[in-house]
């Protein structure tokens, strides 16, 4: 009967937890669909009228569509760079195939790199782009992005290859497999629940990143989604809530449905990419 209760208590805990965690979401959604007429004086907890006036506004007066393209742009180029330059990269440090001792000092650079916060490399970046003459492209924010997930990508993924029991790989150069057929078809499906889970932190990051974006962009045509949001908290719509909160709902919208995904491949490949030595 103890344990009964004891059960009882760690549900009810647990469900608060999660409708602590999940109202603020809700009242992001509903502030979204509520008309104005409802976000003055006292505002009840259940919309009593819709509307998706605050959408319709967003894309036909603020140019929010835009925005969404070119963080899908940025996001999903700087991504798949990422990934494909730090994959490899963590597999060659993993697999001690660096000569000159390299190994120890790339290690290291890699480490500060992830460790300074982003702000530490606007200025050299600046200026670098300054004289590449990219600066108000999306050129910048993309290279940014690629330098900050590259770190994380390989500080990431080294303790996954450095975990695969190297008689695999030997038993694939024996059957005649090239050093590419090796990386490609044996190593990475047998990490690909690491891959899910920074692609997902890639992904988030390169979203939404803002600080970059900021700073290198000026052209409101290159716009980000988080550049797009800013820009919403103007003297006119301080007081749009509803703009504001719609802004919010649209721009986690794209990186929802990517974790979504990532999170289903990530479960398929814990299941069926285990390795036994």
């Amino acid at each position: 009967m103890h344990k009964k209760w004891v059960s009882v208590v760690k549900v009810i805990i647990a469900a608060l937890l999660l409708l602590m965690a999940l109202f603020p979401i809700y009242w992001l959604v509903g502030m979204s669909i509520r008309p104005m007429s409802e976000m003055k004086g006292h505002i009840s907890l259940i919309p009593h009228a819709l509307t998706g006036e605050h959408f319709l506004s967003l894309f036909t007066k603020n140019g929010f569509g835009h925005a969404i393209v070119n963080s899908l742009q940025t996001t999903l180029i700087s991504t798949a760079i990422s990934l494909a330059i730090g994959l490899c990269t963590a597999y060659v440090l993993a697999r001690h195939r660096f000569h000159f001792g390299m190994k120890k000092p790339i290690s290291f650079w890699i480490m500060i790199i992830r460790i300074l916060p982003p702000v530490a490399f606007t200025i050299p970046l600046y200026t670098m782009f300054s004289k590449m003459g990219v600066l108000n492209t999306k050129v910048p924010v993309i290279l940014a992005c690629i330098l900050i997930n590259i770190t994380l990508i390989i500080w990431y993924m080294i303790g996954f290859f450095a975990e695969l029991p190297e008689e695999i790989e030997e038993s694939a150069k024996v059957d005649g497999a090239t050093e590419w057929q090796l990386f490609r078809k044996i190593v990475l499906p047998l990490v690909a629940p690491g891959i899910a889970a920074i692609a997902m932190l890639s992904f988030m990051y390169a979203w939404n990143e803002y600080t970059y974006s900021i700073i290198f962009i000026q052209s409101p045509a290159n716009n980000t989604v988080p550049i797009a949001l800013a820009a919403l908290n103007t003297e006119d719509n301080l007081t749009n809530f509803g703009l504001v909160a719609a802004g919010g709902v649209i721009s986690v919208i794209p990186i929802t449905l990517f974790v979504i995904f990532a999170q289903n491949y990530l479960i398929s490949g814990l299941s069926s990419g285990a390795v036994k030595s």
